[in-house]
């Protein structure tokens, strides 16, 4: 109690109260709609609803974006992302965890995967019909300075220039008679440095040891790769260099909607959204991070017709396209892996990428009012192209570890790497699908206490089809994915008891079945273990390298299906006298058949050939292939919560309202935001047996305890006098998050003898000869080492021992404590104009939230802590003129 007692005095100073007071954001969500009351009010259950305006910056994979309302602190933007599929939830998960969430109802019409941990449900693709009168708007500006911030924890020197300039309008506006036009855009500049920690050679590491000239020159060049200084946090790990980079981001946001209506029963709407997003990286190593280049469209054209005063129907057809492309930069030399400094990037080994999906969308829907029933039923055809060239592995990777009984650096300087894999040969590909999905339900009030509701859904898919049959996916179409709901609210006294019970599916994601095209006969990989620096292909038969030999697979389970969950919740909610609200509930939920990546054909001992690095080919089971990667359903997840809510009554203008959760995930290897594909199939258990159990553990976003404490106050309209006068039209928010950190898996950080399992995968796992470390949370730089020591793991005895005794993710991070506030007024000007000023103060306590350890145990840096997940303390500025 004593951790929350400054945080908790401060939020009641600075606001005493909340509402859910909507902090302005990156992007703020109040900017995006029209300041006046624009809905038609049409029948309950019958107002068409459409996805907010307020962006999906997850979904959309947009980089610079906070909710800030929420309790969240800007991003350190050094902590590396790559901007597609679900990389933006996986690290938004990591770095804040998730919320438990109690859905009250499950609405027959949308979709509601993984809303336990706070993901927003996913909506009917309809337009929502808007009016009103005259023309409203506002134009506004909002501004972020580096004069403004504070340092982050580990930055040497002065914060260096940055800013951040988001301008933008919004517009609503009676064209004639039934006609109503809204429009909103912004556009956001980011521009300045970047700071952050990397690791990097020592001086007297900076030279090469390898005798032959071209192995000395090609190694010259990866050491050149690092900044040319010396290390400056020496206090923190060796090799740590404080040190800054510029970035540029340019985000462009448009939403239009034009709604008519026809006549006494029909309108007909038109929408369009837009949002583009250009990222020049910042490089603390050369080809550090890709440039991305983000697009996504979106257009819908909805009818709605009234059959009459308890019937609804509607008709939409809709489009939708996301592009994406990451490219590396021209002095890039990676990826390459080594343990004890950064990676030579790109980070990533699917670099380069240049995709498009396009979605085509009919969609219609009815909904009636019967008596004590709202019916509602629809159905959808959604047609999917997915287009594009995803890169594996076509830029040459190589591994440089603790091997040959050297440690990874040495290695390096000596041009000896463990591995090296390219992939050669033609990976475009252009798949086509469908999807139908259809559902019905029922609102039911059986009395005047007592309402049910029930549905079911089916969300079918089709099996994707290459257009050039260059990949023919072997797994069938998916019809069963047969879902539904029921749930209740019973009235006792002033208070109401509610439950919920959904079987809800996820999705097929592209780059889980896309991988296939790594498989074709035109395309071929190559790994070469111990190889030669300068020629590392010469070894490998020509046979091999024009795809009549050994390769790489990339295999998909034939009976691939969609991974479906049991999410159910009880909750209590009840007013007291003098207006208090409070709520107490569970949230559960076992989702099954989730996406796992498996790496199969690995190298075991074999007599006769000697175990080492060299011989991993040798002494894999099937010699026609090198890995075999194999997607399949393998894995399971299961969550529970508790929650309370507490509401405080209106008071002098301000409000507060506080909530804990007790939680807990665990899950069999993977979550509900893997993909089946991607980065995520190089994680994987220790060996190809009993991955079940040998992954089992605390999913990467579970966190036992976090509270939430939001405040809002409002000194109103009223006062008279200078005074009155001044203090009118105030209005103050602060929000607080506190929140025990994430798990992390300590490795061993090499395969080879000596230290791992030398079976041509990594991932292995030491044994843990000190079980009282076992559960620690490591979260301050001052005492990580000897919060982690080296000498509570030993490495196994390979092959004796082929893995350790260590689970994945039995140690946390350091908590998440942060303190958001804002302050603003608004003036009444003449004309129906109005003026807003609002200055923002983010992680306004500048309280460092510590990223990981070191993890490896074969690394320099094992048990260090380098890095922040959050940035320093800064503050922003919002000007509004409305009208």
């Amino acid at each position: 109690m004593r951790v929350l007692t400054p945080y908790i005095a401060a939020i009641l100073m600075l606001s005493g109260p909340v509402m859910l007071f909507a902090a302005q954001g990156e992007i703020p969500k109040a900017e995006a709609q029209v300041q006046k009351d624009t809905s038609e009010k049409l029948p309950p259950e019958a107002v068409p609803t459409e996805e907010s305006d307020g962006r999906n910056r997850a979904g959309e994979n947009l980089l610079g974006q906070a909710d800030t309302s929420k309790g969240e602190s800007r991003r350190n933007e050094n902590v590396q992302i790559n901007l597609l599929d679900t990389n933006a939830v996986r690290e938004l998960n990591v770095r804040v965890g998730t919320t438990a969430t109690i859905v009250e109802e499950f609405v027959a019409e949308r979709g509601y995967w993984a809303t336990e941990y706070g993901t927003a449900p996913r909506n009917p693709i309809r337009a929502q019909r808007q009016q009103g009168s005259g023309v409203h708007g506002s134009l506004f500006w909002n501004h972020n300075n580096s004069v403004f911030s504070a340092r982050s924890f580990f930055q040497v020197g002065a914060v260096k220039p940055a800013r951040d300039n988001q301008y933008g309008a919004t517009l609503g506006m009676q064209l004639w008679d039934g006609g109503y036009f809204t429009f909103s855009g912004s556009q956001d500049k980011n521009r300045g440095y970047v700071n952050g920690n990397v690791l990097i050679p020592l001086p007297e590491e900076r030279t090469p040891l390898a005798r032959d000239p071209a192995t000395r020159a090609i190694v010259q060049t990866f050491l050149d790769a690092y900044p040319n200084l010396p290390p400056n946090r020496t206090d923190q790990a060796a090799r740590a260099l404080n040190t800054n980079s510029l970035q540029w981001v340019n985000t462009n946001l448009a939403n239009g909607q034009l709604s008519q209506k026809l006549g006494t029963r029909d309108a007909i709407m038109f929408r369009y959204n837009f949002t583009a997003q250009q990222v020049d990286a910042f490089q603390f190593i050369k080809g550090q991070n890709p440039n991305t280049d983000n697009k996504s469209h979106g257009a819908r054209i909805t009818w709605n017709r009234v059959l009459s005063p308890a019937t609804v129907l509607d008709f939409s057809a809709a489009f939708d396209r996301q592009g994406t492309l990451l490219t590396a930069t021209s002095d890039a030399v990676g990826p390459i892996y080594m343990n004890g400094l950064t990676v030579l990037g790109p980070q990533s080994s699917s670099i380069p990428i240049d995709r498009a999906i396009n979605r085509f969308h009919y969609n219609a829907s009815m909904q009636q009012s019967r008596g004590a029933h709202v019916f509602s039923a629809g159905f959808g055809v959604t047609r999917q192209q997915y287009n594009g060239y995803e890169a594996e592995e076509v830029r040459r990777t190589l591994n440089f570890s603790n091997d040959f009984g050297r440690d990874a650096i040495t290695n390096l300087r000596l041009g000896t790497p463990s591995s090296y894999s390219v992939g050669l040969g033609d990976i475009y590909r252009a798949f086509r699908n469908w999807e139908l999905p259809a559902y019905a339900g029922d609102h039911w009030r059986l009395s005047s206490k007592l309402t049910l509701s029930y549905a079911v859904r089916w969300e079918p898919w089709t099996r994707p089809v290459e257009v050039r049959n260059r990949s023919r996916l072997r797994f069938d179409s998916d019809w069963n994915n047969i879902g539904g709901s029921f749930g209740f609210a019973y009235r006792l006294g002033p208070g109401v008891v509610r439950s919920a019970f959904g079987v809800l599916h996820g999705q097929l994601y592209p780059v889980g079945y896309g991988q296939d095209r790594f498989n074709g006969t035109d395309h071929v990989f190559v790994s070469v273990d111990a190889p030669d620096l300068v020629n590392p292909l010469s070894g490998v038969s020509a046979v091999d390298l024009t795809g009549g030999g050994r390769t790489m697979r990339f295999d998909i389970d034939p009976n691939l299906a969609t991974p479906y969950s049991y999410q159910y919740n009880l909750s209590w909610e009840n007013e007291f006298a003098g207006g208090w609200k409070m709520q107490l509930g569970y949230i559960g939920s076992r989702t099954v058949k989730l996406y796992t990546v498996y790496q199969l054909n690995r190298a075991g001992p074999v007599d006769g050939i000697p175990f080492s690095t060299a011989t991993i080919n040798e002494r894999r089971p099937d010699p026609s292939e090198y890995r075999r990667f194999y997607t399949s359903n393998g894995s399971r997840a299961y969550f529970d919560a508790a929650r309370i809510t507490l509401t405080t009554p209106r008071w002098q203008g301000g409000t507060v309202t506080t909530s804990y959760w007790f939680s807990k995930s665990i899950d069999q290897g993977t979550d509900y935001a893997v993909t089946g594909g991607g980065q995520e199939r190089w994680r994987s258990s220790q060996t190809e047996w009993d991955y079940t159990k040998d992954q089992k553990g605390l999913s990467n976003f579970d966190q036992p305890h976090a509270f939430l404490l939001q405040g809002a106050w409002s000194t109103g309209r009223g006062g008279v006098g200078r005074l009155g006068r001044l203090l009118r039209n105030w209005d103050m928010t602060s929000v607080l998050l506190l929140k025990s950190g994430t798990p992390f898996t300590v490795e061993a950080g090499s395969d080879g003898p000596g230290f791992g399992n030398v079976d041509g995968s990594s991932g292995d796992r030491p044994y843990v000869i000190d079980p009282s470390v076992l559960g620690r949370t490591i979260g301050n730089p001052d005492t990580s080492v000897r919060m982690l020591p080296r000498s509570a793991f030993r490495f196994i005895r390979a092959p004796v021992e082929m893995a350790g005794n260590l689970g994945r993710n039995t140690f946390r991070k350091g908590k998440i404590a942060n303190l958001n506030a804002s302050l603003g007024r608004t003036w009444t000007l003449p004309r129906d104009w109005s003026m807003t000023i609002r200055a923002e103060a983010i992680n306004l306590s500048n309280t460092p939230q510590f990223a990981e350890p070191g993890l490896n145990l074969t690394a320099p840096n094992f048990g260090q802590i380098t890095n922040t997940l959050n940035d320093g303390r800064t503050f922003r500025f919002l000007l509004r003129l409305g009208f």
